[in-house]
């Protein structure tokens, strides 16, 4: 059976929403904190795989933000639309299916 992928959009979608759900205020450092627990393959330096690297949200979050997907800024914090929350609602679903949760 073919793996799912998801993009890096959808994991900082998906990491937001799990700040919601633990009622953890999601700035910009407990996210990028959460991104790393949660996929560290994704949301670490190449050559330093044991560290996030921050850099590989900024863009997205930009992008998000634009699509009107998320709330917020780094210098406050994020929250998910009622698009986002939809978006997040499948991702959660596929995430639980392959037992990464």
């Amino acid at each position: 059976m073919p793996t799912l992928k998801h993009s890096i959009n959808e994991l900082i979608l998906f990491a937001i929403y799990s700040l919601g759900e633990s009622s953890k205020k999601c700035t910009f450092q407990e996210l990028i904190k959460e991104c790393f627990s949660l996929f560290p393959k994704e949301f670490c330096f190449s050559k330093h795989p044991q560290w996030p690297d921050a850099r590989k949200l900024d863009r997205p979050l930009r992008t998000l933000r634009k699509r009107k997907l998320i709330t917020g800024t780094p210098q406050t914090a994020f929250g998910l639309t009622s698009s986002g929350k939809k978006i997040t609602k499948e991702i959660s679903k596929t995430l639980r299916q392959r037992k990464l949760l």
